[in-house]
């Protein structure tokens, strides 16, 4: 059995592999910011890949069950207290705007091959401004709340049926 100080100094340990596994990915940025061969950053990325996998293994082993399983839970907890409730009506004002970042950075994204066919250099090609709508689109679940996100899930179940319950 081990004594709660050899549990805390592994539990530290499996978070620093942890920070290691997702550190590393910062090595393709830079690698592609200095200029590497694109086939030495594939090659960079399949070995970050693998290695990562094998970091996660080596991260349960030195946490041990109990200690993941504590690094879950908790993991969960944060991740669910984000989560929209689906209790909270949204009102109109809110669901435009949320239907609006929703909607903008899909529509933006499927025209964009079409501008740069038909008007070559129109859209500045800025890794900001792509962000900037992934951020939008994310953002947009969480304005909508999370009755939107039940029907989103819906479009993706082949026996759901709408039921509109303010149609009386």
């Amino acid at each position: 059995m081990n004594s709660p100080h050899t549990a805390k100094w592994r539990f530290k340990l499996g978070i620093a592999i942890i920070c290691l596994m997702l550190g590393s990915w910062l090595m393709v940025p830079v690698a592609a910011a200095l200029d590497v061969p694109g086939s030495k950053i594939a090659a960079l990325t399949g070995v970050l890949f693998i290695s990562n996998k094998v970091l996660l293994i080596l991260v349960i082993a030195v946490m041990g069950k109990a200690g993941f399983q504590q690094l879950k839970g908790s993991l969960v907890g944060y991740v669910s207290g984000l989560v929209p409730s689906m209790k909270d009506e949204v009102g109109p004002v809110r669901h435009r705007i949320g239907i609006v970042m929703f909607c903008l950075p899909l529509i933006s994204s499927f025209l964009e091959p079409y501008v740069d066919a038909f008007w070559p250099g129109l859209r500045p090609n800025l890794w900001q401004a792509q962000l900037l709508g992934d951020v939008m689109l994310i953002g947009s679940f969480f304005v909508l709340g999370g009755n939107f996100w039940e029907k989103v899930h819906a479009l993706f179940v082949r026996t759901a049926r709408v039921s509109d319950s303010s149609a009386t």
